[in-house]
């Protein structure tokens, strides 16, 4: 017979855990969506591409900044309270931006919506690992790992709305995270991590975590890097090559798409086959594809293949990344790889705008995606020089 008070909690747990997949979708629709709409709204106004790189990198310096601070503050005010200021203020900065049109004030915005957003996947992401019981949470956090991606890959349709006024993109995504914070403020309870045990020693075990899997840390580095330049150099590209606003919007969810569609495959033959070759395959994969894109020209349909098996092969990057440096590293080592991890995800995240948009000013565009290419050729083949050493 079961017991009514197990599911009692069994029952509330799920709704948490519902509320929590619902704010990580706005999280990745925010996101998905700021840096395309940004991107093309700057370069109408003809601001330089280089320079329209570098406010796109600002979200991913203000998410770089939370994450330094995201633990201490967690244990200071609790999940809710750390998720509904973060929701709190994403919503605030989407309602700024169409009434603050400049590109200083943007850069200010971004910033702002980075922390929002780094405050909400930290705390939510937590939350989940930590209420979810260990025969579930492979599934739970890949469910949510992929809502992520559901929410950042439909972002990009937002750019269609724009055919309805500037100001309409961000007041839709407003809406959808006013709901969002009243669903949190309304039906998730007060809760708070354990005490965290002291921090001494804390460089040395990042330091291990390098000498011992630094080629299953550098994934996170990469998927930041191409997820931020995708988003951000993208639409600019298409502009230049001929692409409309809606065909832009059209193509890039289908790298988000092919990431979905891969996403449980490329696990399945990491554990049967190995991580560490499912990772070169997929990074050599990957990276052709996109060498092979600025080929495609404005080929619509070409385009939309390249970009969606691109996706494909690396849009499991960080989550492959992370199982791979569970597989070398002992227990005591995993929190230190994972902030090592997000680390290298927001400093890709930095760089790829900054980097793509100078290179769109240097050249037509294919170089974006050319030394995107080559960096996922080279990190297949940096495999070949990689052989986990023992845990001491």
């Amino acid at each position: 017979m079961s017991d009514p008070h197990s599911s009692a909690v069994q029952r509330n747990s799920n709704v948490n855990y519902l509320i929590l997949i619902t704010v990580i979708i706005a999280a990745g629709l925010s996101q998905g969506l700021l840096l395309p709409v940004l991107s093309i709204l700057l370069e109408q106004k003809g601001v330089s591409s280089s320079l329209n790189g570098l406010n796109a990198a600002a979200l991913y310096i203000g998410s770089f900044g939370m994450t330094l601070i995201a633990e201490r503050v967690l244990g200071v005010i609790g999940f809710k309270k750390l998720i509904t200021a973060g929701l709190t203020l994403v919503l605030v900065s989407l309602l700024l931006f169409p009434v603050l049109p400049g590109i200083k004030a943007w850069f200010v915005l971004r910033l702002l919506v980075g922390i929002g957003d780094s405050a909400i996947n930290y705390a939510a992401q937590l939350w989940v690992l930590l209420m979810t019981p260990a025969q579930n949470r492979g599934r739970n956090l890949s469910i949510y790992g992929m809502s992520y991606g559901l929410g950042f890959s439909l972002g990009p349709v937002g750019i269609s709305l724009l055919r309805f006024g500037q100001a309409t993109p961000f007041l839709v995504l407003a809406t959808l995270f006013l709901m969002a914070l009243l669903l949190t403020l309304i039906k998730l309870p007060e809760s708070r991590p354990e005490t965290s045990e002291s921090r001494e020693g804390q460089a040395r075990r990042f330091g291990r975590s390098y000498s011992l899997a630094w080629y299953a840390l550098i994934p996170a580095l990469l998927y930041g890097y191409m997820e931020a330049s995708l988003n951000s150099n993208f639409p600019i590209y298409g502009l230049r090559i001929g692409y409309s606003a809606d065909q832009i919007a059209a193509l890039l969810p289908f790298a988000g798409i092919g990431g979905l569609v891969f996403q449980l495959p490329l696990g399945m033959w990491s554990d049967r086959f190995g991580r560490k070759k499912v990772l070169m395959l997929a990074g050599i994969g990957g990276g052709l594809s996109f060498t092979l894109l600025p080929l495609a020209g404005d080929h619509f349909m070409i385009s939309l293949v390249l970009l969606a098996f691109a996706g494909g092969f690396v849009g499991s990057f960080f989550s492959l990344g992370l199982a791979y440096a569970a597989d070398i590293l002992p227990r005591n080592l995993l929190p230190a790889a994972n902030v090592v991890a997000s680390f290298h995800f927001s400093a890709g995240s930095i760089l790829g705008p900054a980097l793509g948009g100078l290179l769109l000013e240097l050249s037509s565009g294919g170089g974006v995606f050319g030394l995107m290419g080559l960096l996922f050729i080279l990190f297949g083949l940096l495999g070949l020089l990689f052989s986990p050493r023992s845990q001491i």
